[in-house]
Parts: C-alpha cells; sequence; structure tokens
C-alpha cells in the first residue's frame, strides 16, 4: 500500500469512528494532517469547536499561535504531521474522561503513528 492509500485509509477510520461515546456529540471527526513521512509530530489533546466544525486540526486560536511557533523554529505547517489523541471534540470542551473515550483515542493514536513510521 503506498503512502497515499495508507493515509485515506487512517482518515477514513478516523472519519467513521464510533469506538467511544463522543462521536454522537461531533460534528466532525479530526483526523490528523501532514507529510505521513513528516520527520516532525505535533500531538495535541482533542480538537476544539473550530476544529469540529472544520474537521481539520489546530485552525482555531491555537492553531495561530501553534503556526507562529512553527515559524520561530524554521518549520512550515504543510512538512509537520499534526494531529490530536482524541479525533472527537469533548462536549463542552470537557477535559477527556477517562475509560472509553481515552481507550479509543490511544487506538487511534496507535494506529496514526505506526502509520507515520510506515511511510518513512
Amino acid at each position: 500500500m503506498n503512502v497515499d492509500a495508507a493515509a485515506e485509509r487512517l482518515y477514513e477510520r478516523v472519519r467513521t469512528c464510533d469506538l467511544c461515546p463522543l462521536w454522537t456529540t461531533r460534528t466532525n471527526a479530526v483526523p490528523g494532517e501532514g507529510p505521513l513521512n513528516a520527520e516532525v509530530m505535533f500531538i495535541g489533546e482533542a480538537p476544539g469547536v473550530n476544529e469540529d466544525r472544520q474537521g481539520r486540526p489546530f485552525v482555531g486560536a491555537a492553531g495561530q499561535f501553534l503556526d507562529e511557533l512553527f515559524a520561530a523554529a524554521g518549520l512550515k505547517r504543510d512538512g509537520v504531521y499534526i494531529c490530536n489523541v482524541l479525533k472527537c471534540r469533548p462536549p463542552g470542551n470537557r477535559d477527556p474522561q477517562p475509560g472509553r473515550s481515552r481507550r479509543a483515542g490511544t487506538t487511534s493514536m496507535s494506529r496514526s503513528t505506526s502509520s507515520i513510521r510506515w511511510s518513512s
């Protein structure tokens, strides 16, 4: 399987995930973004309201700040793989709860990092 096919398979799993109750309250699941063969991977905790609306990681205020940090470090956003442990926004932007949501996030994170390692 080539890198593009691996990425699309991973993203489709994220978009259709129902491993925990968070899928029932999301607008969009938020898969990772960036090249699977990136040398740098940035991992956040969970999507916020803007990410949930757009289905993309770090697009709100935190994303603007992250872009500034990348620029200061001499990195470009499109050269870094960006994702969250949880792929769905917790209701009310609450902290992720122990149990199924964290286990689902860990499973998804393992798939993400495996796909990235595979393509390097």
